[in-house]
């Protein structure tokens, strides 16, 4: 038998090792989401939460929760073009193009107004604690900010004042606005449930309970094909529902800890991010849900924007021990 330093058995194994590296590139290059760039946020410590886009000028808004900042990143050079500071655990941004204005709502419960090419502060809003997310409805010239122990703030973006509230039975999470009526869904994880608000009436009109399955964070609407997609922590699954009547039309398991999901109605796929160190892509055909891919990606990095107009999947990355913190962009493929 020859020795491990056999020159033979060492050409053997190098061949081996070619191969199955050329196997993992022609892997993550033919695969549905491709890694375009990265790019660098620099000094940035800890959590990283939502993000929005300013398609106008190409800019990326990038709530740094842990940095009590938000990052404005040039698109164009791929560079932190600015950073707006003195905020207190910023968490959802929304862009609201007719009117130039950023809106960022904070731990502290503020809501506030970023105007213009410089991004000049114009206003603030109180609603109470722990606004997070937020939704634009531009036809109605409205935001809708969730915050607090169960409530989503209706904001008159003309007049930059709350003008009523929507009341829920806990906190909401992510939460979505119907673009061919007046629904909001919300995910109320301490509640067990998804609501269904309307915002004409500004009440609840419907309680869907979620079951077995808890902390429903991330929620995206497939419109086309009617259903409602929830991705759940515990146990780690994405669930389509109706969006008639809150009943499970499909579900399969999921990467862990998700924190945000896409629908690409272009190529009829869906994508989610976690913190478990995943980017998940699901196809979503007859009915039913299948992961074709599970892209690693780096511990904590859970929240992400896909932006059809780009045709860009962006991922928040917190800075780790080997890198700092950073924007990673996918390009989706076939």
């Amino acid at each position: 038998m020859p020795c491990l330093s056999d020159p033979r058995r060492l050409t053997i194994w190098t061949a081996l090792f070619a191969a199955v590296q050329l196997a993992n590139a022609y892997a993550a290059d033919s695969g549905p989401l491709q890694l375009e760039s990265k790019i660098p946020l620099g000094d940035v410590a800890g959590r990283i939460d939502h993000l929005a886009v300013d398609l106008d000028r190409q800019r990326l808004f990038v709530a740094e929760l842990g940095n009590n900042s938000v990052g404005v990143v040039d698109l164009k050079k791929s560079q932190v073009a600015a950073r707006i500071g003195g905020l207190e655990e910023p968490q959802g941004v929304a862009y609201l193009a007719s009117a130039g204005t950023l809106y960022v709502a904070s731990g502290d419960g503020s809501l506030r107004l970023f105007q213009g090419p410089d991004l000049k502060e114009t206003g603030r809003i109180q609603l109470g604690e722990d606004a997070d997310n937020i939704r634009i409805d531009s036809d109605a010239n409205q935001l809708f900010v969730g915050y607090g122990d169960g409530a989503l703030a209706i904001i008159d973006a003309a007049a930059n004042r709350k003008s009523g509230d929507v009341p829920l039975d806990g906190h909401p999470e992510s939460f979505r606005l119907e673009s061919g009526g007046s629904r909001i869904f919300v995910n109320v994880p301490d509640a067990h449930m998804i609501e269904v608000g309307d915002r004409q009436r500004r009440e609840v009109i419907a309680r869907w309970p979620t079951g077995q399955a808890s902390e429903n964070y991330p929620m995206a609407l497939d419109e086309a094909s009617g259903r409602l997609l929830v991705a759940f922590r515990k146990p780690a699954t994405l669930t389509a529902f109706s969006m008639q009547d809150g009943s499970p039309v499909a579900s399969t398991g999921a990467c862990g800890d998700a924190d945000d999901v896409f629908v690409d109605a272009k190529r009829r796929r869906i994508y989610v991010s976690c913190g478990e160190g995943y980017l998940d892509a699901f196809e979503a055909e007859d009915g039913s849900l299948r992961r074709i891919a599970h892209v690693p990606t780096a511990p904590g990095a859970r929240t992400s924007l896909f932006v059809p107009e780009l045709d860009r999947l962006f991922l928040a990355v917190r800075a780790h021990a080997e890198e700092q913190a950073a924007v990673w962009i996918y390009r989706p493929a076939w």
